[in-house]
C-alpha cells in the first residue's frame, strides 16, 4: 500500500511541473492522461513529463532495453534529464499493448530513479 501511495504522489508531483498541454493535440493530451500501468491498472503511467521517446529497441538474450533518443529540451516539458543514448531495461510486466499509440514514437515512461512506469511501442492509434 505505501508503495501506491508513494507511486501516485510521484507522479502527481511530476505532473505539477509538467508543461501546460492545453494547446496540444487533444487526441494526444487525452491519451496521455488515460494511460495505466499494464501490472498496476489504477496506477496511471503518469504523464507527459515522464515520457521520453525511445525509438531504438534492443534484445540482448531475454532482456528488453530502450535506448533513449528523446532530444526534446526537458525544461518545457518538466522532466528530468535523460541523455539520449541512455540504455533503459524494460520489465515484461511494463510492456502496454492495450491503448495504441498516436505519437509516432516509442515511449517509456520513467520515474525520476529511472525505473520504468510503462513501455508503449510505436504504432497506430
Amino acid at each position: 500500500m505505501r508503495l501506491l501511495l508513494a507511486t501516485a504522489l510521484i507522479c502527481l508531483a511530476s505532473q505539477g511541473f509538467a508543461r501546460d498541454w492545453s494547446d496540444a493535440d487533444p487526441q494526444l493530451s487525452a491519451w496521455f492522461r488515460t494511460l495505466m500501468q499494464p501490472d498496476n491498472p489504477q496506477m496511471s503511467c503518469c504523464g507527459e513529463a515522464d515520457a521520453y521517446w525511445a525509438d531504438d529497441v534492443q534484445v540482448v538474450g531475454d532482456k528488453v532495453f530502450a535506448i533513449i533518443t528523446d532530444d526534446r529540451p526537458d525544461e518545457p516539458l518538466g522532466r528530468k534529464h535523460v541523455p539520449v543514448g541512455t540504455k533503459i531495461e524494460i520489465p515484461a510486466r511494463k510492456y502496454k499493448f492495450d491503448r495504441g499509440n498516436p505519437t509516432g514514437h516509442t515511449v517509456v515512461f520513467l520515474s525520476r530513479n529511472l525505473d520504468v512506469y510503462c513501455f508503449i511501442q510505436n504504432g497506430g492509434v
